[in-house]
């Protein structure tokens, strides 16, 4: 009996794998590819797709792409500046966050702030990306104390002074990524950077039990960063968000996480960017001995994404794919996300970023034109430049005529 389901399941799947190239080849082959995002019953079908049937559905992400911004890929030259790696949350993937007191932990002081920023500026960089814990003065005196020595009574009073520091002191724009955040310090970071961004990882909440990826990290419940992404889009404050896969979510998850960012799109229309990031490990985790995905897995969950949300931006790390990270090309992706020419991936130390110069190169090999853009994409700098004040000064003079970053003299 055994034998026989066995028999049974192998030619489900099979039955399935053709539906999926069927499907893929005809979404493909549709004139009106890149207008429509595919169902959930759709891009549950076409993540499963075998390694054979794969090739349909990079052609049916690649066209979708091509429709929705031809011939271009963008990225954004950055600085990445970590204020400080102090986290009360415990992710098994994570290699940033310290305890006070731990070998590396560090939070920046202003003068460092700018010293990286004014560095970058003189490398052509027009992003200054904040990353930092999330509220760790709610878990360490140590860093309540620090913040009193600064001058600020929380870690998010201190991001929207340096935000600010940086908005005046150099041509950069802010792109804080702070964790949760009320509505209230929505707005106020919004004054001071054109753009910000939470990743919502995944919609699993099982990753918060005991020995899961989320495990003691309870700023990762799904719930509360849906609440963070909603409350940007009331106020219309562009916003990236993405998922993570590989940290224990099914392939179910995946797609149904880029269904609930595709529904807070389709309300409020503020998101930006989708980024997909895949897992990586690293030897001082807790997750060090997790497998990886694979690259296949990497170009199914870009391409349905593609699909889902023919209309937005994806994104995927070039350097967390090295050294086959032109192959995301092929799945649907039009931008390469952060890259810096000075600074480190902090969040992933061991995975340098590709040099500008072989990224321009390996983006032309695919036939596509590599092109820099601002922390802000170009179709949501009009809201940003309907502000007042110096935030729309400075974005106004970081802009080329079509909304991407001007060329430097």
């Amino acid at each position: 009996m055994a034998f026989a389901m066995a028999e049974i399941t192998a030619h489900e799947r099979k039955q399935d794998a053709g539906e999926c190239a069927r499907s893929a080849s005809a979404w493909a082959a549709s004139a009106s590819i890149g207008d429509s995002p595919i169902s959930r019953e759709a891009a549950l079908r076409f993540i499963h797709c075998s390694d054979s049937e794969l090739p349909h559905l990079l052609a049916a992400a690649k066209a979708a792409k091509e429709k929705f911004k031809p011939g271009t890929i963008t990225y954004s030259r950055k600085v990445f500046i970590p204020l400080t790696n102090l986290c009360r949350d415990y992710c098994g993937y994570c290699a940033f966050r310290r305890d006070p007191g731990e070998n590396g932990a560090h939070t920046m002081t202003p003068a460092e702030v700018l010293e990286v920023a004014k560095a970058g500026e003189k490398l052509g960089c027009t992003e200054a990306l904040f990353s930092l814990g999330d509220k760790p003065e709610l878990a360490f005196p140590q860093m309540r104390e620090t913040l009193r020595k600064l001058g600020y009574k929380s870690t998010l009073q201190y991001l929207e002074a340096m935000c600010g520091l940086v908005l005046r002191e150099t041509s950069l724009l802010p792109h804080p990524n702070p964790g949760l955040l009320s509505a209230e310090w929505i707005g106020r970071l919004a004054a001071v950077s054109p753009s910000m961004g939470l990743m919502l990882e995944t919609i699993n909440a099982s990753l918060l039990s005991s020995g899961a990826a989320h495990d003691n990290a309870p700023d990762k419940l799904p719930a509360k960063r849906l609440h963070t992404i909603e409350e940007a889009g009331k106020q219309q404050v562009p916003f990236t968000t993405g998922l993570l896969i590989g940290i224990g979510e099914s392939l179910e998850d995946r797609v149904d996480t880029l269904l609930a960012i595709r529904d807070l799109q389709e309300r409020y229309g503020h998101i930006q960017e989708v980024i997909v990031q895949n897992f990586r490990a690293k030897p001082r985790i807790p997750m060090r001995n997790w497998p990886e995905p694979s690259l296949g897995e990497m170009l199914r969950a870009v391409a349905v994404a593609r699909l889902m949300m023919p209309g937005m931006n994806v994104q995927a790390p070039p350097n967390l794919s090295a050294p086959y990270y032109d192959d995301l090309l092929d799945a649907g992706i039009n931008d390469w996300g952060g890259v810096s020419p000075l600074t480190p991936d902090f969040i992933n130390p061991e995975k340098p970023w590709p040099h500008l110069e072989q990224l321009r190169r390996r983006t032309e090999a695919k036939g596509k034109q590599l092109r820099q853009r601002l922390p802000v994409y170009p179709e949501f700098v009009p809201q940003v430049l309907s502000r007042s004040g110096l935030l729309a000064e400075k974005l106004q003079s970081a802009l080329a005529p079509d909304n991407l970053a001007r060329e430097a003299a």
